[in-house]
């Protein structure tokens, strides 16, 4: 009974040492490794944000956000977004973005993304215009400059002056900062270039012209003299017949 009783004791023994020695293997092995980060979406980070609504809206029917997406996958470069909350989409006049078309709303959005990350720190040594995802940068297209004083950066269009009011999100890839005004481009909202000039006249056509000019007044000179020629006969002749009448 006693060797039996001993027996139990051993397995128990023997069945608790492997349970523990499980527990600890199990305990020790280290974590999974995270998985890799998902690609950057800008609608995404917006939309954590909260207060991008328009401009959600606005890089969806334009196609705009998912092109950021695409190049920031796809290149080194990175980009940066300026991205005007709602409240100052609500700021515009009555109809200011149904009155464009979707070639020109187009054009608004991207004159809002540049093709390239721009980190706080690099704001004071940027050469201006700033060249956006708009295209030229010339004054009536797209210009866009930016000037920057302690903490304060502002940015001018040539239609409306906007302050950055904060920064939404940044990674060494993509910058989003907030801006407190919609940005217009003097291409849309601006006024129209001055009327260019007309081009100087050719010399060629000045001579030929000068040409015309001369040959046209000996024309109407020997015409005149022609004329007075004529008239001297008639009255010469006139006297030759009166004298012969009366003698």
């Amino acid at each position: 009974m006693t060797s039996l009783f001993l027996s139990f004791r051993f397995l128990l023994l023997l069945t608790l040492l492997c349970t523990i020695t499980t527990t600890t293997t199990t305990l020790a092995q280290p974590a999974p490794s995270p998985g890799p980060p998902g690609p950057t979406n800008i609608t995404k980070i917006l939309e954590k944000a909260s207060q991008f609504t328009t401009l959600i809206h606005l890089f969806a029917i334009t196609n705009v956000g998912d092109q950021i997406n695409t190049q920031l996958n796809n290149s080194k470069q990175g980009m940066t977004v300026f991205a005007p909350t709602d409240n100052a989409f609500s700021s515009l006049s009555a109809g200011t973005l149904n009155s464009l078309s979707d070639q020109h709303k187009d054009e608004l959005v991207q004159f809002h993304v540049i093709p390239t990350f721009i980190s706080p720190s690099q704001f004071q040594t940027l050469s201006n215009p700033l060249r956006t995802q708009a295209g030229d940068s010339t004054t009536y297209k797209f210009p866009l400059n930016l000037t920057s004083s302690g903490n304060q950066v502002n940015l001018t269009t040539g239609v409306v002056n906007a302050t950055v009011a904060n920064t939404v999100y940044t990674d060494g890839s993509l910058a989003v900062y907030e801006v407190d005004k919609v940005l217009l481009p003097m291409s849309l909202f601006g006024p129209q270039p001055p009327a260019a000039a007309p081009s100087p006249e050719p010399e060629k056509e000045k001579r030929k012209k000068s040409g015309d000019e001369n040959t046209t007044a000996s024309a109407k000179s020997s015409e005149g003299v022609a004329l007075r020629r004529d008239l001297h006969g008639l009255v010469g002749g006139a006297i030759v017949f009166i004298a012969v009448f009366y003698l």
